[in-house]
């Protein structure tokens, strides 16, 4: 069953591919791209995984992954916030990858101080 830091991640991996779409075809634009598309979808991957660890370290592990490429994800929006002209809806990412940082931030403290 699906939680909603689940759908939330999904979703979030789904409107970055879809931003990214509309990104100019130039090279440094290609560049970040192909580096925003594999952090910002191994999120919630790595989430996805998490959820079936094998124990508790396993999941921490997972979750920590999750919030290193999120980290990486909104590194990359940022760029693209100071490069672009048309960035309302990267500012919308930008605020929903920072929220998403702290849950799983959160997330991974409580689960590797449990260890």
């Amino acid at each position: 069953m699906e939680n909603d830091l689940q759908k939330r991640l999904f979703q979030f991996s789904v409107d970055t591919i879809k931003e990214v779409r509309s990104l100019p075809k130039s090279r440094e634009y290609q560049v970040i791209s192909y580096q925003l598309l594999k952090a910002s979808t191994s999120v919630g991957a790595n989430y996805e995984e998490a959820q079936a660890g094998v124990s508790k370290a396993d999941f921490s592990n997972k979750v920590g992954i999750s919030l290193k490429e999120m980290r990486e994800t909104n590194y990359w929006i940022r760029i693209i916030i100071e490069i672009s002209e048309e960035n309302a809806s990267w500012i919308s990412l930008e605020s929903e990858s920072k929220e998403l940082m702290k849950i799983l931030g959160s997330i991974y403290a409580k689960s590797s101080k449990n260890r």
